[in-house]
């Protein structure tokens, strides 16, 4: 069974653009969160799915220099975009992450990867409900999951955002969740934002990070304790999500 872990990022975010190659330690941020994301046991093999918009040109030119793998497809369609990395790259089970997570947790992905691979669920997620920082999302599924999404979503909210058909075909696709040991969900840990780079740096600095790897979410929950680093939620969270509902509803 193959688990392939899929970043999608692309450098036209609305919010803050080309946030996946802002500076984290020396290195783009992007290729500091595939650093981490390797880390995890589960992972076969590594994809950053972009678009092949030539607005993603440097992306996918920082991904080749660094030995990442970059997969490219269409820019507005995310879903067609995850599918076809998937089916390119022989995944057996699919990890969904965001290229807006620089501090994603590879025993997160580990536990939540473990609920799919060992066959107790089609798809599985930490995210929902939230419980954990925002940043630390994790979503896994089965490649035939993906595959019935890829084929028969038709809102644009379900293209762009990947799993939401997956998540309300319960009874097709049985998913579990994992929960943090409290609710941490308003502690903010993602890059959308100018001030969300800068905080992020914040809580590097105050775990004393000198690379990706090395440090985990315990790590963090202890230096923010010590140092009074963190912030909450000033930023809604799954905002894109939300404004993506919207623009259904007025479609």
């Amino acid at each position: 069974m193959t688990t392939v872990a899929i970043i999608q990022a692309r450098m036209s975010s609305s919010r803050l653009p080309g946030k996946v190659l802002k500076p984290l330690l020396g290195l783009p941020s992007i290729v500091f969160m595939a650093q981490r994301v390797r880390q995890a046991r589960c992972v076969d093999r590594l994809i950053v799915a972009t678009s092949v918009d030539a607005s993603d040109d440097p992306l996918a030119e920082v991904l080749a220099a660094h030995g990442i793998e970059c997969f490219r497809g269409p820019l507005a369609d995310v879903l067609a975009r995850f599918h076809q990395a998937a089916s390119h790259a022989g995944a057996d089970v699919v990890l969904r992450l965001t290229g807006d997570c620089p501090l994603i947790d590879p025993e997160l992905i580990d536990r939540v990867a473990a609920l799919v691979i060992e066959g107790s669920a089609a798809y599985a997620t930490n995210a929902v409900p939230a419980s954990f920082p925002d940043g630390l999302d994790v979503e896994a599924m089965r490649i035939e999951a993906l595959a019935a999404a890829a084929a028969e979503a038709t809102l644009p909210s379900d293209r762009e955002h990947v799993t939401p058909f997956i998540r309300r075909e319960v009874q097709r696709f049985p998913a579990r969740s994992i929960s943090a040991f409290a609710d941490l969900s308003s502690m903010r840990w993602t890059v959308d934002h100018p001030d969300d780079l800068a905080h992020v740096e914040a809580l590097l600095a105050a775990v004393g990070a000198t690379s990706p790897t090395g440090f985990d979410r315990f790590d963090l929950y202890r230096a923010i304790e010590r140092h009074g680093v963190q912030r909450g939620q000033d930023h809604q969270r799954n905002e894109g999500y939300l404004k993506s509902l919207r623009d259904d509803a007025a479609a």
